[in-house]
């Protein structure tokens, strides 16, 4: 189980409230979740939050968030780390060379999405 320093468990559960509106068969970015919580430059702590997000009891579908073209960049975290891959094809999501195919598509955005 991953430790979460205090000064960031408010930060990271924002993190999780957001990832855990993102639907089914969608992806965001790092950059995009940072960006609604108005800290545009926070993407690098917005995967430390990934990295955690199975610490939490509520779930967190960590797995629809990637890097900012679509690279499965957080697979290493899960176990195995194919299962990344695997949780977003059941979804529909095509990942090809640990990328998803039709990244544009799929992207789901935050910013627009949610009312924050």
């Amino acid at each position: 189980m991953t430790s979460i320093p205090d000064k960031h468990k408010d930060f990271f559960q924002a993190v999780f409230e957001i990832v855990r509106h993102i639907p089914e068969g969608r992806a965001t970015n790092y950059g995009s979740i940072a960006k609604a919580l108005s800290t545009p430059r926070s993407s690098r702590m917005v995967g430390w939050a990934m990295n955690a997000a199975g610490s939490q009891k509520e779930y967190v579908p960590a797995h629809r968030v990637v890097n900012r073209i679509g690279l499965l960049t957080g697979k290493a975290h899960f176990n195995p780390p194919e299962k990344m891959q695997q949780l977003l094809g059941k979804e529909g999501i095509q990942v090809k060379d640990d990328k998803i195919v039709n990244f544009k598509e799929v992207f789901w955005d935050p910013n627009v999405e949610l009312e924050i």
